[in-house]
């Protein structure tokens, strides 16, 4: 099994989601903060500029089979994408079992 982390813009979320659930069963989403090589941007906010270094983003966590792999990155990376600075990143992590809380079954 892996672990697929995928760090995406805000205004994603919604066609990424509705896309990976033709593909998996359950993911989680959590809102999280943080900059790429672009080390944030610049705003102006009533005359004054300010430099933003953590960006608001979105991570997506998948445990999925090693047979999946391949789908839900084809998913993410054709969802995500907007072809500008920033768009995201995906990483892929071995699992080497889970448990599960209310059965007390484990996966190996």
């Amino acid at each position: 099994m892996k672990l697929i982390q995928a760090i995406i813009r805000q205004e994603k979320l919604k066609d990424v989601v509705d896309k990976l659930t033709t593909v998996v069963v359950g993911l989680t989403v959590s809102e999280v903060r943080g900059h790429g090589r672009q080390r944030g941007h610049s705003a102006v906010y009533r005359g004054v500029e300010y430099h933003l270094t953590l960006l608001p983003k979105v991570m997506i966590e998948i445990v999925i089979d090693d047979n999946k792999v391949d789908d839900v990155l084809k998913v993410l990376a054709e969802s995500a994408k907007t072809g500008e600075i920033g768009d995201g990143r995906i990483f892929i992590l071995p699992v080497e079992q889970t448990y599960h809380i209310r059965t007390g079954f484990m996966d190996y």
